[in-house]
């Protein structure tokens, strides 16, 4: 394939990855906290991706906020400066503090400008005595690292650890932000066409994740908890392969659907793998489409799964998979492209 079109490609992809965190953020943020409905979030799509008709935007979270943030700091700062990061967080979060930020991570704000970002780790270690977050904050605003690192696997690891402990150091926190990274890494590389074979997909995380939960978790009994995570989620596959019904309680019983990185992380990448194919309650050919959806029907921490299953999503299926209905219905669209094309041009092409 020319070269030219294979940027061309790479390109879209970018777009899709970071208008995918971005939708599925927007999108998802009015049914955060609620319980699951297929029934209700299907009119929703169906209202949203009918014929258009002018309404107030959907505001975007923290989530996108955070992740614009990752994407200038590897615009202006290709090295990743993580002290330049950390002060972008900051002022990000005081020009418009009214985007759903949690509290604790808050605190680790008003922190780091008190201490003139002395120690730009330090507050986030400070934090639940000690022990660091588990949150799913460093996951939700990861996708420019796999995008910029899309040639060096190893870099995107140190850059995608040293972003994440800017505000959660638990190790849940930290390898969470790792799995959503490679998830996305393994997206990239797909043939936008194509089903990703979730066998080989899944196989393939849980392969990496295994040189990455190295040190024991003293305050879990499992000491390999995203393995054990990725292990249901193939399993959960594997019976819908064999035509077995599952339903979204299942699911939340299994992976879960809260803010903990360990109950939404997998839940994302199992959203995507599963949305390769049709879902009933579900009426959309479109697999972006059907991906968030599904993530939004599960309940719980919406916003943030659907976000993170979005910009996989994204990753593998490209911008032309994204429509402009969606788009017409979410703040920031033309600058968030606008935002992935600069990132394209400062990233190394091999």
């Amino acid at each position: 394939m020319a070269a030219a079109k294979l940027d061309g490609l790479l390109k879209g992809k970018f777009r899709g990855c970071m208008l995918g965190t971005l939708l599925g953020d927007c999108l998802g943020a009015p049914f955060e906290g609620e319980a699951g409905s297929k029934v209700v979030v299907q009119k929703y799509f169906e209202k949203i991706d009918g014929p258009y008709k002018k309404s107030p935007q959907k505001r975007y979270t923290d989530d996108t906020a955070m992740m614009k943030s990752v994407a200038k700091c590897l615009i202006d700062k290709p090295s990743m400066d993580f002290k330049y990061l950390a002060n972008l967080f900051v002022k990000e979060y005081y020009n418009e503090p009214r985007r759903g930020y949690g509290a604790n991570v808050v605190e680790v704000f008003h922190k780091l400008r008190s201490s003139k970002f002395e120690d730009v780790y330090k507050p986030a270690r400070e934090q639940f005595n000690g022990t660091g977050s588990y949150g799913n904050g460093g996951a939700m605003r990861m996708a420019p690292i796999p995008l910029f690192f899309n040639n060096n696997y190893e870099a995107m690891i140190e850059a995608a650890t040293n972003a994440t402990r800017l505000t959660h150091t638990h190790s849940i926190g930290i390898n969470g932000a790792l799995l959503q990274a490679i998830a996305i890494h393994q997206s990239l590389m797909l043939d936008p066409h194509e089903k990703a074979d979730h066998q080989i997909y899944t196989k393939k995380l849980i392969e990496k994740m295994k040189a990455i939960e190295t040190e024991d978790i003293h305050d879990l009994l499992d000491h390999t908890p995203y393995q054990t995570q990725l292990k249901k989620v193939a399993e959960l596959l594997n019976l819908e392969t064999s035509k077995k019904e599952i339903s979204e309680d299942e699911v939340v019983a299994a992976l879960g659907n809260s803010i903990a990185a360990l109950h939404s992380v997998p839940t994302s990448i199992y959203c995507y793998l599963k949305a390769q194919n049709e879902i009933a309650g579900i009426e959309t050919d479109n697999p972006f489409r059907r991906t968030i959806q599904y993530a939004i029907s599960l309940g719980g921490d919406t916003d943030t799964i659907a976000a993170m299953a979005g910009s996989i999503a994204g990753a593998h299926y490209g911008e032309e998979f994204i429509g402009e209905n969606l788009r017409k219905h979410c703040e920031f669209v033309d600058e968030i492209i606008e935002i992935s094309d600069e990132l394209f041009k400062v990233t190394p092409i091999s």
